[in-house]
């Protein structure tokens, strides 16, 4: 630790920072923590936070179990750096530097509502199989215009042609180029911060756009989609637009998926266990996809976190609604590309864009590896169209929390302190957003029913 105390203090003195970002990820997966002046931040002790704020919801507000999951004192939580998380913060007027932060208990233990620490308990059984998880997220995302009354509809935003997209253009090229500046402010402020983006398209929502990362280590890259979605949105603003992450944000528009590819190494080896020695898919590779059919259920809520979420998981062809697999078959929830047998992964494509990504690729590791260590057997690959199958997943966010910490086996991965919290201010998510009376309602049943 006295070594990346060192590390980190030299890049602030090499970057001559005057102001230090002192970032946690929230339960919900957004920036939490504190402005720190750069020479307090090098000569003081480690920052602190009260650890309620893991337990907030969207709104602001507290469950009513609210200390049965946190000291009645409000204690605070110990803050400890991360020196591969240090980056620059392009859009600041002054040196400014993020560094993404643990989250640990006055005991010195990784604090177990801190959704870095959930990440790092599954990766840690994945280091003990002898096992490197790869995974390359894909994020989709909405430019939408200004929009300062929530009573009103989103719409996109006007382009440099001066009109608004009112047509579908998936990989449209001309309807990316309607956004160039913020296109080349985007990139420019990803490099600024070493963000492995690749990609770039047009979806097929007007002005939709999906960004594709480059596979890596996973909580590399769930940090790397965490400072991303602050960038989009930064950068959104400073063209007078917003950026959204909402999983449905607009009623005749197809919603947002943060889809995650990922793939298994031996750690020993460097070889994809995903693949048999003759470019077939392996034994393990068919029981982590049985995992994966297994778990999603219970674990949809860590995939679809807010009420909005399941707007987004209709019996459309834009999302998933059971739980089939296939090859090369977008329809179908798991989807196994066609790829060379270094390459061979699985694309697990039920996590929204509105997911924390530490939390959805715990969801989506985990279940792969109780399948495996189960010896789950997945279903026979789907032909075919598979919307046009039942529905097998909760539709709404009440119905996913009953289901959220029914096996001792997540119960053990997660921790259970975590899903009980996690349950619970969702729940009061849910509760809260139950009691407001929508336009739908009073159009149809004021004078009808």
């Amino acid at each position: 630790m006295d070594s990346d105390n060192q590390a980190i203090k030299q890049w602030l003195r090499d970057h001559q920072i005057s102001e230090v970002e002192c970032l946690v990820p929230d339960m919900t997966g957004n920036a939490r923590g504190k402005f720190i002046p750069a020479h307090q931040f090098l000569d003081g002790d480690d920052p602190r936070l009260p650890e309620s704020i893991m337990v907030q919801t969207v709104t602001g507000e507290y469950s009513d179990e609210h200390w049965e999951f946190v000291e009645p004192t409000d204690t605070d939580m110990i803050l400890k750096p991360d020196p591969s998380t240090m980056r620059l913060v392009p859009w600041a007027r002054e040196p400014t530097a993020q560094i993404i932060h643990d989250c640990y208990t006055q005991d010195g233990e990784l604090h177990p509502l801190a959704s870095r620490s959930v990440l790092r308990r599954v990766l840690k059984l994945y280091e003990s199989a002898g096992l490197k998880p790869v995974i390359a997220p894909e994020v989709e995302f909405y430019l939408v215009a200004r929009n300062t009354d929530p009573d009103s509809e989103l719409t996109p935003p006007t382009g440099r042609s001066g009109r608004r997209e009112s047509a579908r253009l998936s990989y449209s090229i001309d309807a990316v180029a309607e956004f160039e500046d913020f296109v080349e402010d985007m990139y420019d402020y990803a490099d600024a911060q070493a963000l492995d983006v690749d990609t770039l398209i047009h979806e097929n929502g007007a002005a939709q756009m999906e960004i594709n990362f480059r596979h890596g280590e996973p909580m590399a890259l769930a940090d790397q989609v965490f400072v991303f979605k602050r960038t989009v949105r930064e950068t959104a603003h400073k063209y007078g637009m917003y950026a959204t992450f909402m999983a449905k944000p607009m009623q005749r528009e197809p919603g947002s998926a943060l889809h995650i590819h990922q793939s298994l190494l031996d750690a020993e080896t460097g070889k994809n266990i995903f693949a048999d020695g003759n470019g077939e898919p392996s034994d393990a590779f068919m029981s982590y996809i049985g995992g994966l059919q297994r778990y999603t259920p219970e674990l949809i809520s860590l995939y679809a976190p807010n009420v909005n979420s399941y707007r987004r998981l209709a019996p459309d062809i834009s999302a998933p609604i059971n739980l089939n697999w296939g090859f090369d078959n977008r329809t179908t929830a798991f989807r196994v590309p066609n790829s060379e047998p270094a390459a061979m992964r699985v694309e697990n494509r039920f996590p929204g864009a509105d997911a924390n990504p530490y939390l959805a690729l715990a969801a989506t590791l985990g279940s792969g590896l109780l399948g495996m260590q189960q010896n789950l057997a997945p279903t026979k690959p789907h032909q075919g169209t598979a919307n046009e199958d039942a529905v097998e997943v909760a539709r709404t966010l009440e119905e996913a929390l009953r289901k959220l910490s029914d096996t001792a086996a997540l119960r053990d991965m997660f921790g259970e302190l975590f899903l009980r919290a996690y349950a619970a201010v969702k729940l009061d998510e849910f509760e809260e957003f139950n009691r407001v009376i929508s336009s739908w309602e009073r159009e149809h049943l004021l004078l009808q029913v």
